[in-house]
């Protein structure tokens, strides 16, 4: 079994997929590793769809297209991604979990990983922490920030799950608190069927919008409506108190629909995740950090790796329901720099998903999937040039990586 590669991908997200896509398009050796037995994610593990945000990049609407589009297929995305990674020559192991790195000095050498067989050792030129907590920039050392300033709080994590047997002909629909509180059933808003819920004890305290997207499948929805405050995710005792909570409550969420959503007096839960929605741990310090001015003034960057990102300032309140601040502030499209993947002092690492270098609230954007595609890309192709170069990537010319990203087949010409 080969050991040594140029580039290993850890963590088989859109961030991970997209990442050994293009490090493996740019001609290297690549393995992706994966901890769980499905490639995707939360778009898999997790049932989180529809795919968010949006980039200018044609690059990552190619990917969306050859993973499936943004509304997630559940049973034949984690095919899709073994299909993209694999033809651009990758490897993949699934069932693999990152438990410890190996040094030199200040510089990411090799990973040790569980499995069934027992431990397995790893080295490569250059990795790529897609794990969302930041797993191997953790075990590396690499200094981090975590939850809001003052309180330090994080945002609250959620079970999504899929219900069948929605009457097409009536159905409610409900993506957003906006929408929540336009949208009337029997002469009162949703917002305030919800708010009376949760008010009788029908509905949890925490939970004050019930949404609910469409699927792939007519008389199905996903749902995005549990939330279970006051968990670390890096913690596994909140983990499994936040795995049992939730779980609990998508079966309250299931008898308020039934009761008082128009077209749902049949509907059942046909589908939970294998594991919980965990929007935030770990932002790593990189070489430059994204703040929320940097998104409400739409900042561009002659460095950007990934250019005009966009998502609402979505941050899921920890401390009650609903939005932290009322509603999601909206940003202008913004550039995301290539230091945010490059964690301060640790070489031979790049950053790629939600773990990058970013405050709390700039984070509550750049969190969501189609964004973490776009910085994996970027990862990939950093990573690549890399070790085609024999240099660290924080010593890459960004122009190089630029017009490796502007090339979406990948040619390896850069």
């Amino acid at each position: 079994m080969k050991t040594d590669y140029d580039v290993i991908v850890c963590g088989g997200g859109p961030a991970g997929i997209a990442a050994s896509i293009m490090a493996s398009r740019l001609g290297s050796q690549v393995l992706l590793l994966e901890r769980y037995g499905r490639l995707g994610g939360m778009a898999t593990s997790g049932l989180v769809q529809p795919i968010m945000g949006s980039v200018e990049s044609p690059l990552v609407e190619s990917l969306l297209t050859g993973l499936g589009g943004r509304h997630v297929d559940f049973e034949h995305f984690d095919l899709n991604a073994a299909r993209l990674v694999q033809d651009s020559g990758a490897d993949i192991l699934l069932h693999c979990l990152v438990t410890a790195t190996q040094m030199r000095d200040q510089q990411v050498t090799g990973v040790s990983c569980a499995t069934k067989a027992g431990r397995l050792e790893l080295s490569g030129k250059v990795f790529v922490d897609a794990t969302g907590d930041g797993d191997v920039a953790f075990m590396a050392g690499a200094e981090f920030e975590q939850g809001r300033p003052g309180d330090c709080l994080l945002q609250p994590v959620s079970i999504m799950f899929r219900i069948s047997g929605v009457d097409e002909r009536s159905a409610l629909q409900c993506g957003s608190e906006e929408q929540a509180m336009a949208i009337s059933v029997n002469g009162k808003t949703w917002h305030e069927l919800v708010a009376e819920a949760q008010k009788n004890g029908l509905l949890p305290q925490t939970i004050g919008v019930v949404r609910l997207y469409s699927t792939h499948r007519k008389g199905e929805r996903g749902v995005n409506a549990t939330q279970v405050n006051g968990i670390d995710g890096t913690d596994v005792r909140d983990l499994t108190r936040a795995e049992l909570e939730g779980r609990r409550q998508a079966d309250q969420v299931l008898t308020f629909l039934r009761r008082y959503a128009p077209g749902y007096s049949d509907a059942y839960i046909s589908a939970m995740p294998a594991v919980v929605g965990v929007r935030e741990t770990r932002r790593f310090l990189g070489t430059a950090y994204l703040d929320r001015h940097d998104l409400l003034e739409g900042r561009r960057r002659v460095d950007a790796v990934v250019n005009g990102a966009s998502f609402p300032i979505d941050i899921h309140n920890p401390a009650g329901d609903g939005q932290a601040e009322g509603f999601a502030a909206q940003v202008k499209p913004y550039d995301i720099p290539f230091g945010c993947l490059l964690p301060k002092q640790i070489d031979g690492l790049l950053l790629a998903g939600r773990c990058i270098s970013g405050s709390h609230d700039a984070h509550a954007s750049y969190r969501v999937m189609a964004i973490a595609l776009a910085t994996g890309a970027a990862a990939g192709v950093a990573a690549a040039l890399a070790h085609r170069y024999g240099v660290q990537p924080r010593a890459l010319d960004v122009k190089k990586v630029q017009e490796a990203l502007a090339e979406p087949a990948g040619s390896g010409d850069a």
